[in-house]
């Protein structure tokens, strides 16, 4: 056997490779001690902000996070969004306004360390409580749980995300100090067992580092897992945060409340929520007196574009899907500004900053541009440039008819039926009905309607029932119950209607084409189109006011929905979407589609209820 030696130049550049990636990796180290973080062997308190990357213009995620910093934040908090990652069984998307690393890696960029939180359920406000509306397909699939055709997707999909995110863990030179399995789990269930499958599935995914739970204070029991640091959320009394992670962590700490409300959400047709900025300052100040860490959700909301918003329902309230706008009342607005609310927390912030360090300055506000009114002229009947239906005896699901979001078109020919009661058994969710082209009504399970008393002509006549998917529910015991479109049968006089057409319109773009001028008086939703020119760009609020419901594009980009009961009454539009010169305007309108005029605003409007 012949024996080969390397060169000395060849050894010493492998040692110099080797020495260079062991220093990379272990630059910085972040451990637990019995009452706090540990950063590199020095106490570390995190105040950290919550702000998701998907509501968020990726041109903007640079400048969120400076803002963060000049409030005093050292730490940004996020989920991650399956049903982004993975909008189809298989087919993944890490590009774009989904590129996390990337919003990760800009964190680190700015100085920023990030709490990761990629647990396949985020609840957040969001479609599905972060779930892909495919899951719904797979038979006998039960989300949370111990069901091996969900833990065999939620394993794919977390190999995925550990792709991505694993290398940028703080023990692999990056900035992610701590991981998050599953998300609020007392508050669904209690089985150890399956948060022990998720400890070992995030492990296996390349999350070595520090994992933690989060739980409220009366939950913490059933969603702690013993080995992980209990986190606890919405409380903020210091002593009682203390002695809840002590019962669970061995009578010890770190301490550390992993989603501390500044504020809270909104939902269609009821009021805005804000709180008195003075107030939280205080509760605040005392949490970080006491050297509790916090993750502040939220510190800025954004919007949820598209149509990702989530519902929330339960047996003791009604359906109530929430509105675009996920403003938050929180200290950075919807559009990126600073409130007082901010300049409150702040100072509070800046009492307990190391020695020697100060804040940057407070960002300048972003530049609004008011549009004036003009006209979308270009339109078409949205039933009159139908696809190929789908048939079926019944009425087929969303779900059923592989379909994601926006709205179904559901017909069938009545004949020689008599007029009476219409009734839609588990309408979700909102349905308009027409006769012959004629509005009848309206359901709205938001209102708990299922029926209404039509007018039946003679002879055939075509019944419609568009019927537009709200936001999947997102919290609670429905998580497994969130099929939707006409999820069961339709009767007309106790009988049965047989015999339907489904026409999927999931209006992911506004890409129908759109022709001719000024349609005669029409019970039918319309797409709109039209343009105004800027002279120079900067945010702006359309204001919808004056139209009925529906959702708006903007140089292509969705902007979300909006209905006139309120509270939100604009849609923001962020500067980076528009362009000097000629922007392009589609709107989708349901109930008036005789409007046409359309103006944009330098202030939201997001308190109005009709």
């Amino acid at each position: 056997m012949k024996k080969y030696t390397l060169p000395l130049a060849t050894i010493l550049l492998f040692l110099l490779i080797h020495l260079q990636t062991d220093a990379q990796k272990s630059s910085h180290t972040f451990a637990l001690s019995d009452s706090t973080f540990l950063l590199d062997g020095k106490p570390f308190q995190m105040i950290s902000a919550e702000m998701h990357y998907p509501r968020i213009p990726r041109e903007c995620w640079r400048a969120r996070m400076q803002a963060a910093k000049a409030m005093g934040i050292n730490t940004v908090g996020t989920y991650v969004f399956w049903n982004l990652h993975e909008p189809q069984k298989g087919e993944y998307n890490f590009s774009g306004n989904n590129d996390i690393a990337e919003f990760v890696k800009i964190a680190g960029e700015e100085g920023l360390w990030v709490i990761l939180r990629p647990s396949p359920y985020v609840c957040a406000e969001w479609e599905f409580g972060g779930y892909p509306y495919w899951l719904q397909n797979e038979s006998g699939l039960v989300v949370r749980s111990k069901e091996p055709t969900y833990l065999n997707l939620y394993k794919n999909y977390l190999r995925e995300v550990g792709k991505q995110l694993a290398p940028l863990q703080i023990n692999h030179g990056g900035n992610i100090l701590m991981v998050q399995v599953e998300n609020e789990y007392g508050f669904y269930s209690n089985d150890k067992d399956y948060l022990e499958i998720n400890r070992k599935m995030f492990e296996e995914a390349g999350f070595d580092g520090l994992l933690y739970t989060c739980d409220p204070a009366g939950t913490v029991k059933d969603g702690h897992l013993d080995g992980l640091l209990p986190a606890i959320n919405g409380l903020d009394k210091p002593a009682e945060v203390k002695k809840l992670v002590r019962m669970y962590h061995g009578g010890k700490g770190p301490f550390y409340i992993a989603e501390w409300y500044p504020a809270w959400f909104d939902w269609w047709g009821t009021k805005h929520h804000t709180v008195v900025p003075e107030e939280y300052a205080k509760r605040l100040d005392g949490v970080l007196a006491a050297g509790i860490s916090i993750n502040m959700y939220m510190f800025h909301g954004g919007t949820t574009r598209g149509y990702m918003n989530g519902s929330n329902y339960n047996d003791k309230s009604p359906f109530e899907p929430q509105i675009s706008s996920y403003d938050y009342d929180a200290p950075l607005n919807e559009a990126g500004n600073v409130t007082e609310k901010f300049r409150q927390f702040r100072k509070v912030i800046e009492k307990y900053l190391p020695a020697g360090k100060k804040l940057p300055e407070i960002p300048i506000q972003r530049a609004t541009v008011p549009i004036p009114s003009f006209e979308l002229n270009q339109v078409t009947r949205v039933f009159d440039q139908l696809p190929v239906p789908k048939w079926n005896d019944s009425p087929l699901t969303f779900e059923a008819l592989h379909q994601d979001y926006g709205f179904v078109l559901y017909r069938t020919t009545l004949k020689n039926a008599t007029s009476g009661t219409l009734k839609i058994k588990d309408l979700r969710d909102y349905g308009l009905i027409f006769v012959n082209g004629k509005r009848a009504g309206i359901l709205d399970r938001r209102l708990n309607q299922d029926s209404l008393l039509i007018e039946v002509p003679k002879g055939d006549v075509t019944l419609d029932i568009l019927v537009e998917n709200l936001g999947r529910i997102n919290f609670g015991p429905y998580l497994l119950k969130n099929k939707k479109g006409i999820t069961d049968k339709v009767m007309l006089n106790s009988k049965e209607i047989k015999g339907w057409q489904m026409f999927s319109l999931p209006f992911a773009s506004a890409g129908q084409q759109v022709v001719g001028a000024n349609i005669t008086a029409t019970d039918l939703p319309v797409l709109r189109k039209g343009s105004f020119t800027l002279q120079k760009t900067g945010d702006t609020y359309l204001d919808m006011r004056q139209w009925g419901k529906g959702c708006v594009w903007i140089n292509g980009h969705h902007l979300g929905r909006y209905w006139s009961i309120g509270p939100q009454q604009t849609l923001f539009v962020p500067a980076e979407w528009l362009r000097k010169g000629v922007n392009e305007v589609a709107v989708l309108e349901l109930l008036k589609s005789q409007q046409k005029s359309l103006a944009g605003l330098d202030h939201p409007v997001l308190d109005q209820l009709k």
